[in-house]
């Protein structure tokens, strides 16, 4: 059975997925978002929100990011562009337990995220780029909910991939996923040789002069 995109870039490193997007032109890493309440490593499918400075307009009772947990499937990464400036956390404790529910693999919070001893205590992966304990209540809202985000730099829609570790946040387009992982699990098996040699004892300007193709042929001898 052939392992699916989710699963191999589960096995990836978000360094050389970066690695690999510039070698196809494709937007790098995001830096700056952290993982906030574990150390584990996220990769899935997409769900976006975007969040809007002020009060939910009149008759809007719908609570930020609820929508996105109950419309994505197992697996799957919610992301949130928290973007206003405004002090105000745009993923919180109760979030964290129902997405938890539903088998999400993490948050990714561009801006605050609160409630992370509870999300530490849970085991569930939030990445943000600051905490807070100030509420979203009368200071942000949802504005949309599976439209495109900008995170960082890089314009992320619904269904696209994401990786995170604690190096940063790669985004990659639902539709250059397979290429991306033939990439980046070249260069994975290219630095997985060369820090082989560096352990044997190589010099390392020399395992880092040396071409990445001489690198995996003698890796290949060496296992």
């Amino acid at each position: 059975m052939t392992d699916s995109p989710t699963a191999r870039l589960g096995r990836l490193d978000a360094c050389c997925v970066s690695d690999a997007c510039d070698q196809l032109g494709l937007p790098p890493a995001v830096t700056g978002i952290a993982p906030q309440s574990t150390r584990r490593r996220i990769a899935g499918r997409v769900a976006t929100v975007t969040l809007a400075a002020g009060i939910p307009p009149a008759g809007s009772s719908r609570h930020l990011c609820t929508s996105a947990i109950e419309r994505a499937g197992v697996g799957d990464v919610i992301v949130v562009a928290q973007r206003t400036g405004i002090d105000a956390a745009g993923w919180g404790g109760i979030l964290s337990n129902a997405a938890m529910v539903r088998g999400l693999a993490g948050v990714i919070v561009d801006g605050p995220a609160r409630d992370i001893d509870e999300a530490a205590e849970l085991a569930f992966p939030v990445y943000s780029r600051s905490t807070t304990c100030r509420t979203a209540r009368g200071r942000v809202f949802e504005s949309a909910s599976g439209e495109p985000v900008t995170i960082g730099d890089v314009l992320v829609r619904e269904g696209d991939y994401v990786l995170a570790d604690g190096s940063g946040v790669v985004f990659v387009p639902a539709e250059r996923i397979d290429a991306l992982l033939d990439a980046a699990e070249r260069i994975n098996a290219r630095e997985a040789a060369m820090t082989a040699a560096v352990r044997a004892g190589d010099p390392v300007s020399q395992v880092m002069g040396a071409s990445y193709e001489q690198m995996l042929e003698r890796g290949d001898k060496r296992s």
